[in-house]
């Protein structure tokens, strides 16, 4: 059986891509990047995504499909890569792009590389976008298929490596 690891942010798309992968025979673990830390931001824990509730979800949900969940720790990972570049971005006036950083470095850099250590053939993620294997053996990234949902313009970046490696089960979903 093939493992899958799942990117589970605590939400309702991840933990459904959660399912459809388990379901689907996979034998699945699920992960949850930790990316910073709520009071470094000034923040209570409800009001940002990645906050510790989100974690507790995650693993709450893995819990009740049987599958164990790692919590992987990014923060200097994440700071260095998405919010320094961010800053430096908009002091130049330049338009950041923080979630096609996190998408390129985090998610599908370190996450695919903690996959390969647990011995995952596939990463998954509820990103709302399709990969599709042409004959010549090349992946496509596509868009979802309902454009309201789409989200393949933040995953532009995935190389023919990751794309053969990564499942997107929501995809194909209205």
């Amino acid at each position: 059986m093939e493992k899958a690891l799942i990117g589970m942010s605590g939400g309702v798309d991840s933990s459904v891509a959660a399912f459809l992968t388990q379901q689907a025979g996979y034998a699945c673990i699920g992960a949850t990047m930790r990316l910073f830390s709520n009071d470094v931001l000034g923040e209570d824990q409800q009001s940002t995504c990645c906050s510790l509730d989100d974690v507790e979800d995650a693993k709450s949900v893995a819990r009740r499909m049987g599958m164990p969940h790692y919590t992987f720790n990014f923060q200097d990972a994440f700071r260095e890569t998405v919010m320094d570049k961010f800053v430096r971005c908009y002091e130049r006036g330049d338009t950041p792009s923080p979630c096609i950083d996190c998408n390129r470095y985090l998610k599908f850099n370190s996450l695919y590389h903690r996959a390969e250590e647990l011995g995952c053939h596939y990463v998954v993620t509820g990103h709302y976008a399709r990969i599709e294997k042409r004959e010549d053996g090349r992946y496509l990234l596509k868009k979802a298929a309902d454009p309201a949902k789409d989200q393949s313009y933040v995953l532009y970046s995935l190389t023919q490596e990751q794309l053969a490696h990564t499942m997107f089960p929501l995809g194909d979903m209205n």
